[in-house]
């Protein structure tokens, strides 16, 4: 069986079962092991007493080991897991834990339930889960915008990408983007804490979700049958301050006729951002459905090409 197969049922794996609750609490998951590690190599090696450059040099070198060690990891498992159908479902079973496309699906849809049956401070409390920035004040088209847009980005990082590098490279190569992801997720901010230090990681991380970005974005244009999108997205992705996260949101805001992006606040900074799809209406919670459902079919989008380049791999 290829890498691809194999991608394809930790794909379906996790879109079934997801990481089930009572395996969490026994044994935790295997990004918060990884984000564990980085936790402590960060306060052993981020001495704001430093100079900048030592910081981003030092930041590199852990940045480079971590994630050779999580390939490392990654291809003595594949090694030494026994051959034939155990194996191989060992693998997909490794695999899907590092795959997000039914967590993520339940965390944005999350906020449209609230929306429908407890109201806006629910949907609020239940979007503050996924992103970064302020909820307490926000509107509901605002809301709206926050989930479709964690949605969008999202499914580039936690669901493309793992599958692309896992097609690519088989566990080593999924278990080496996981790390570099998780590495620019917890420090991988342009703040005075993490800027220097983490430099090399969010570097990496733009690198890494180059191709899958791009990928997801093209996804979503042609899963919504929308030319407009694929105009929206080459017109308007560079506008983002993420040169990977303008991609998919982009598409998405084309596919829907919504805009997304603009002013947000994260703690006490405000951020100008353009809008993506600017002259669109504003979103609203109905339209966190819609994104949903476009979802869905960009994941059976995703299956389908990996079956098709499973059967190429071995025809």
């Amino acid at each position: 069986m290829t890498a691809a197969w194999i991608m394809m049922a930790g794909l379906a794996i996790e879109a079934v079962v997801g990481w089930p609750e009572a395996v969490d609490k026994r044994i935790g998951h295997p990004v918060r092991w990884f984000g564990w590690l980085v936790e402590r190599t960060e306060r052993l090696g981020n001495r704001q007493s430093r100079s900048r450059s030592a910081r981003i040099a030092t930041g590199g070198l852990v940045t480079l080991f971590l994630v050779a060690l999580a390939g490392l990891i990654g291809l003595a498992i594949q090694l030494l897991l026994p051959a034939g159908w155990l194996g191989l479902a060992l693998i997909a079973l490794l695999a899907s834990s590092l795959i997000a496309a039914r967590s993520l699906r339940e965390h944005v849809a999350a906020v449209v339930e609230a929306f429908d049956t407890t109201g806006i401070e629910a949907a609020r409390h239940s979007l503050s889960r996924i992103v970064g920035r302020a909820t307490a004040e926000l509107d509901e088209p605002a809301i709206a915008r926050a989930a479709i847009e964690s949605l969008a980005e999202n499914t580039s990082d936690g669901v493309t990408a793992p599958l692309f590098w896992g097609a690519l490279f088989g566990l080593p190569g999924l278990f080496a983007y996981k790390a570099i992801n998780t590495l620019d997720s917890m420090i991988g901010h342009r703040n005075a804490r993490y800027e220097a230090f983490g430099k090399i990681a969010a570097r990496l991380d733009d690198l890494a979700n180059l191709i899958p970005a791009r990928l997801t974005g093209i996804l979503f244009a042609l899963c919504a049958g929308s030319g407009q999108a694929i105009l929206i997205m080459f017109r308007d992705a560079g506008r983002h301050r993420s040169p990977n996260a303008g991609w998919p949101e982009s598409a998405m805001a084309g596919a829907l006729g919504i805009r997304l992006s603009g002013p947000r606040t994260y703690g006490e900074t405000t951020s100008n951002d353009p809008w993506l799809n600017s002259g669109a209406r504003e979103p609203s919670g109905a339209d966190i459905r819609r994104a949903l459902d476009l979802y869905r079919w960009v994941v059976i989008a995703m299956a389908i090409i990996l079956a098709l380049l499973g059967w190429i791999n071995v025809s």
